[in-house]
């Protein structure tokens, strides 16, 4: 299967499905539209799924791409790439801060090798490396287009495989020391704004750090000369590998029919990415949280998502997206309750002018 293939199994969200939801929440015995956010989830995802039967109790997955990238040498990171390392061996041991989450939510979690620099492999980490991590974005492309496109098609290769097991939800997360600053040059080119705007001090910069990863991105762009009309020769000139696997993800759950839950900000530019690719794939983003990256918020507001959390929340791993799973079971309680106005003998509720 190619890129161009999975991209033409996308098809629009089923409208008709997304009515039968919307009429089965009004007839429940509450407010209209109280449960907010939470509602308009549980509709978006009959429209993915093309049935108002939405539910999402069946092996659920949180798959954590892991990959270093090249740029930690401009000094854009305050720990050093054998962090990434150490972080996926105890996502494959069940023992990283997520793996507890995950657990509280009812999710497996799966770590994926997609680049952790001279990895050769550990107890529960998948290997689907595509090169030793990427390539200094200050000074050349991060990989090549190939590169990136085979990327992508781990993530997508991986929804399909668990879309064979009856998946019912899928989390997106990563682990890689730098990919904060690459996730700030793609957003920065793709939306068109300022370095400074969308750059932040990812996971604990002082003011000296904070310059020198603007400083290289500023210079990953100038080197590199990204076409913002062409998402792929930007994710591979300035992205990484974690973050064009979950392009793939995305689009994935999209030809697949399974909703996939953003995590923060680097997961966010990975939906963009896709949303880019194909606009059909937004049927299948769900936004978990708003990170405390400065540029969080824009990407989810040009993604047209919004978080059903915000708790300041900046831990990746895939962390926001587990800690969503529970408000979401708790709608579709409500949802399938059938506690209906009709059962109480009382009117339902209609819309005021």
């Amino acid at each position: 299967m190619q890129l161009q293939d999975v991209i033409k199994q996308i098809t629009p969200p089923d409208s008709v499905s997304a009515d039968a939801a919307r009429r089965q929440w009004d007839s429940l015995a509450k407010p209209l539209g109280s449960l907010g956010l939470l509602e308009n989830a549980v509709v978006r995802m009959a429209a993915l799924k093309g049935s108002k039967d939405v539910h999402i109790d069946n092996n659920r997955m949180l798959l954590v791409f892991c990959a270093d990238n090249g740029v930690v040498s401009q000094g854009v990171t305050h720990c050093g790439p054998h962090v990434t390392a150490a972080v996926a061996c105890s996502l494959g041991l069940g023992e990283s801060t997520v793996c507890h989450m995950a657990r509280s939510s009812r999710c497996s979690v799966c770590a994926v090798d997609v680049g952790i620099f001279d990895f050769s492999g550990a107890p529960g980490v998948l290997n689907r490396r595509i090169r030793n991590g990427t390539g200094d974005i200050s000074q050349g492309p991060a990989m090549s287009r190939a590169e990136c496109q085979r990327a992508i098609m781990v993530g997508v290769e991986l929804v399909h495989e668990l879309a064979k097991t009856n998946t019912s939800i899928i989390a997106a997360g990563e682990m890689g020391i730098g990919n904060t600053t690459a996730s700030s040059a793609v957003a920065s080119v793709l939306l068109n704004r300022s370095v400074e705007d969308m750059t932040g001090r990812g996971s604990g910069l002082s003011d000296e750090g904070l310059i020198r990863k603007v400083r290289a991105i500023r210079s990953a762009v100038l080197c590199n000369q990204p076409n913002a009309a062409d998402p792929l020769d930007v994710m591979s000139k300035l992205g990484s590998l974690d973050m064009a696997a979950m392009c793939g993800v995305f689009l994935g759950g999209a030809a697949c029919g399974i909703p996939v839950l953003l995590d923060g900000f680097i997961s966010g530019v990975a939906a963009l990415c896709a949303l880019r690719l194909c606009p059909e794939s937004h049927k299948a983003m769900f936004a978990s949280h708003v990170s405390a990256e400065p540029a969080a918020r824009a990407v989810l507001d040009a993604l047209d998502l919004h978080p059903i959390i915000s708790a300041d929340m900046r831990l990746g791993e895939g962390s926001g997206a587990v800690a969503a799973l529970p408000l979401l079971d708790m709608a579709l309680a409500v949802y399938h309750s059938g506690h209906t106005f009709e059962q109480l003998g009382i009117d339902a509720y209609t819309p005021q002018n």
